[in-house]
């Protein structure tokens, strides 16, 4: 099995402005060179909005078409989480969108109270495991990071992605769960997370990050950037083969 070449895009989103935003992803993206995976943070197109009525969008929308352009431009998926409506409710919902523009979907499930998510979207109520380039990913949004049950490798996947906005005060939280999740689920695991500073008054300090399984971690700086990390599937399957600690992990059914 090829090794995946995953480019992390970490912007300084420009507050609730889904025009702009895409111009800026479009001039990052121009110069990527060969990649398989494109992941952007949670809502990449507004910031961590309370503001779905005005900034909603269907899954014909302008930055769901975009996705599907760029994915086909690069020959590579492009994964990241919109605010999306759908049956009169609204979402933050991950879009995995394969080259060839199909899709597959994941709405968050742990929706941030303290941030009034709850009060202002649906939360998902399934994982969704996607298959690529023979590659199993699970991908999870921001607060999804502390519940460890949820994202718990019942499925065997390969990757563990979480999209974030994930604030300042708590960059030590965000650093050291993501380290714990590669370890404890045996599989790399990559956050994406934002920089800069919001509308609403919370700053961000980026440190998007690939883990590996054995959990040695690559964390970026807090500058807008885009970097590539290339993952390896045989140094995956070898690392479980010799220390098959998934063999013994707990079942149970999340309610």
């Amino acid at each position: 099995m090829k090794n995946l070449k995953v480019t992390i895009i970490q912007p300084d989103i420009i507050w609730e402005n889904p025009e702009a935003n895409l111009e800026k992803y479009s001039k990052m993206l121009e110069v990527l060179e060969d990649t398989d995976l494109i992941i952007l943070p949670e809502m990449f197109t507004t910031g961590f909005s309370m503001k779905p009525e005005i900034l909603k969008e269907n899954m014909n929308g302008r930055a769901v078409n975009w996705m599907k352009k760029m994915a086909g431009k690069n020959d590579a998926a492009v994964l990241g989480s919109l605010i999306i409506e759908e049956n009169d409710s609204m979402y933050n919902r991950a879009l995995f969108v394969f080259p060839d523009g199909n899709m597959e979907t994941y709405d968050k499930r742990h929706l941030y109270t303290m941030g009034q998510e709850t009060e202002h979207y649906s939360p998902g109520k399934f994982k969704t495991i996607v298959e690529y380039r023979g590659w199993k990913i699970c991908p999870l949004i921001c607060y999804d990071l502390r519940f460890p049950v949820w994202a718990r490798n019942t499925e065997d996947y390969d990757l563990l992605v979480y999209m974030a906005n994930w604030p300042s005060p708590r960059h030590h939280v965000w650093k050291n769960l993501l380290v714990a999740r590669a370890i404890e689920n045996q599989c790399y695991c990559v956050g994406v997370n934002r920089t800069g500073s919001d509308g609403a008054g919370l700053n961000y300090l980026g440190g998007s990050a690939c883990v590996s399984p054995k959990g040695f971690a690559d964390f970026m700086n807090e500058s807008e950037s885009a970097q590539t990390f290339e993952i390896s599937y045989e140094d995956l399957h070898k690392f479980r083969k010799s220390f098959p600690l998934l063999n013994d992990r707990d079942r149970f059914n999340v309610l």
